[in-house]
């Protein structure tokens, strides 16, 4: 890998402004050539406790700047990224795997939150109450919670934790966040930059471990950290929210989606396609918020399904390092085991499949696009998120139908439809069960709006004002005998 800046790639955790080794490591593995990308020191019991301590003491300084100095360091981390985009793209597509295009703009995506976040660190207004007793006087304020710990995932290695991380930050917290094993590069990235832009240490560190469990346990149950976010499964989700019960913290979580994206007969067909493409495809599939259930309304099926499949075979598969590529691989060997059990279960209930047609790379974790038909609610796809490039077609034939059975899920997070009827687009915005709701649109996460969802995909919200006051807590004071 040929960077631009070598010092943005690192190897061991960032405690307390330094970089901390251990006597154990583990690989990071390219999932495109099944190379090994780097080598990363384990970080031990003892450091964990550091990064606690060193959060801790660090969070009452950066707390006591001003809005506008936090503002400020956040401009120059922001400004930084911005500044290495390329190779921060590079880095992300070696141990990621998604094409260099859409690494350069999940890099773009993220950093464009610590730029709202700096200017949204300033408007974090309280209030003034008029009180029906004329000797008293009350005050609402806004104060940081203290010290924020997180888990993220692999699928976004640099945008899920700058969502968290520039809130937490302009609120007047300090972080502490334990990337995927998988995908540590980006966020070791990060903590080099942001030590570059001023941020001071032990404001922002970066634990890495590939044993998830201790870590974990430590950044959820620690009485020192008061507020923990996760974006993962929504098993993994419910066991972190179990023991962050131990102590009360405040918690978001991120989890589990189940997406439905519906098309009625008077969408716009080619517009609608094109959202399929980029909502369902884009990291190969591998999206918390992905188009997982594609349901298609009767009387144009057959126009859609030709022209998805036209779509399908213009996608190009390889090494997202190679110029025009547009699918990258699968994360690893689980993931393609995951998504053929899914498939089998689902041709051996009747669904017809169609497939890509090119030739698939010899080297790497690859998964063949895939459309399938005729699925039904009794197929494990249909229950389950998918995590790859299937797209899976259920027809349908009335909208008091398809809005039953996109409901049709313990999930919550993201929904899609098409259609130009006005009123129906009311209906759909007001009756779709999720936290998001995408009308005419296949990608629609903004970091001024609320990213979130309902039922089993969680709680709390990133993005825009509801974002940042996950990491503030209200205080009310009365001042009585006021003469």
């Amino acid at each position: 890998m040929q960077l631009n800046n070598p010092d943005l790639l690192k190897n061991s955790s960032f405690i307390h402004g330094q970089w901390v080794e251990s006597p154990q490591s583990f690989e990071v593995i390219n999932p495109a050539n099944e190379q090994v990308v780097a080598n990363i020191f384990e970080v031990t019991p003892s450091q964990l406790e550091m990064a606690v301590n060193a959060a801790t003491s660090a969070q009452k300084e950066w707390q006591a700047l001003t809005a506008d100095e936090r503002a400020q360091r956040l401009m120059q981390w922001y400004a930084l990224i911005i500044d290495n985009q390329q190779d921060l793209a590079q880095i992300m597509t070696a141990e990621q795997g998604k094409p260099l295009s859409e690494a350069s703009g999940e890099v773009v995506y993220g950093a464009n939150y610590i730029k709202w976040y700096a200017e949204e660190a300033r408007r974090t207004n309280g209030a003034v109450l008029p009180m029906n007793n004329k000797n008293q006087r009350a005050l609402v304020i806004k104060r940081p919670v203290g010290v924020v710990s997180a888990i993220t995932p692999w699928n976004f290695p640099g945008a899920m934790i700058l969502r968290k991380a520039s809130a937490a930050l302009a609120a007047g917290c300090s972080f502490i966040v334990k990337p995927s094993e998988l995908t540590p590069l980006s966020a070791l990235a990060l903590a080099e930059l942001a030590n570059q832009a001023g941020i001071p240490a032990g404001v922002f560190n970066v634990v890495v471990g590939s044993n998830a469990q201790p870590i974990g346990e430590v950044l959820t149950m620690h009485p020192k950290i008061n507020k923990f976010s996760f974006t993962g499964s929504t098993p993994v989700g419910k066991k972190l929210l179990a023991q962050c019960a131990s102590t009360v913290k405040k918690t978001s979580m991120e989890l589990g989606g189940n997406a439905p994206f519906i098309i009625f007969d008077d969408a716009d067909l080619e517009k609608a396609i094109d959202g399929v493409m980029r909502s369902k495809f884009r990291n190969a599939g591998q999206t918390c918020v992905c188009a997982n259930r594609i349901f298609v309304q009767r009387n144009i099926l057959s126009e859609f399904v030709a022209q998805l499949t036209n779509k399908l075979n213009t996608l190009k598969i390889g090494d997202g390092t190679t110029e025009g590529i547009t699918l990258g691989p699968l994360i690893n060997h689980c993931a393609i085991d995951k998504v053929n059990a899914l498939v089998k279960d689902a041709i051996e209930k009747g669904a017809q499949v169609i497939t890509h047609k090119s030739e698939m790379p010899v080297k790497g974790f690859f998964y063949r696009p895939t459309l399938l038909i005729d699925v039904t609610p009794e197929m494990k796809i249909f229950n389950r998120e998918i995590f790859g490039p299937i797209a899976s077609v259920i027809v349908f034939d009335t909208e008091t139908e398809v809005i039953q059975l996109a409901n049709q899920t313990q999930f919550g997070l993201c929904s899609y439809a098409f259609t130009e009827n006005i009123s129906r687009l009311w209906r759909l915005s007001e009756q779709l069960e999720f936290g998001m709701v995408g009308i005419n649109e296949g990608v629609l996460s903004n970091p001024l709006a609320p990213f979130g969802g309902i039922k089993e995909s969680g709680m709390g919200r990133e993005g825009g004002s509801w974002g940042i006051d996950e990491y503030l807590e209200t205080r009310y004071v009365c001042i009585g005998n006021v003469q």
